[in-house]
């Protein structure tokens, strides 16, 4: 009788053991959008055609001109990643329980912002990038 009272014990003891957890959510203000560095440095070219640019990267955020009167577009995109971990647990006993929870979050965020010049026959004359994270 011992015996089957200590294994119950244990198995009470065990069960209560901390559990942990953590999960990632992205959100980003555009998500169907895969705009990158290394895609903007594979895919446009000087003299590459407007339309082609569109293709590739999709419609800019701000479409303005030069002090020449020529076209500007700048594509401008933020993402935002939290995480979060959550740990929970606590000891079974046979008169009761004891437990907490506890956890953390943290944000981190990034930004690329593109700006591509165009000649008067609507071709790539130049771009420029930066990207950051914080």
């Amino acid at each position: 009788m011992k015996r089957v009272y200590m294994v119950v014990l244990s198995i009470m003891f065990l069960s209560g053991c901390s559990t942990a957890s953590s999960h990632l959510k992205s959100v980003q203000s555009d998500a169907s959008d895969k705009l990158t560095v290394g895609k903007v440095q594979r895919e446009i070219r000087i003299g590459m055609p407007s339309a082609q640019v569109i293709e590739v990267l999709g419609s800019p955020n701000i479409v303005s001109t030069d002090e020449n009167r020529l076209e500007v577009w700048v594509y401008d995109k933020i993402a935002t990643d939290v995480s979060y971990s959550n740990s929970n647990g606590g000891v079974w006993l046979i008169l009761g329980a004891v437990g907490g929870n506890s956890g953390a979050t943290s944000t981190s965020q990034r930004t690329l912002t593109i700006v591509i010049k165009f000649d008067a026959d609507k071709k790539v004359r130049d771009f420029a990038y930066h990207s950051s994270s914080f």
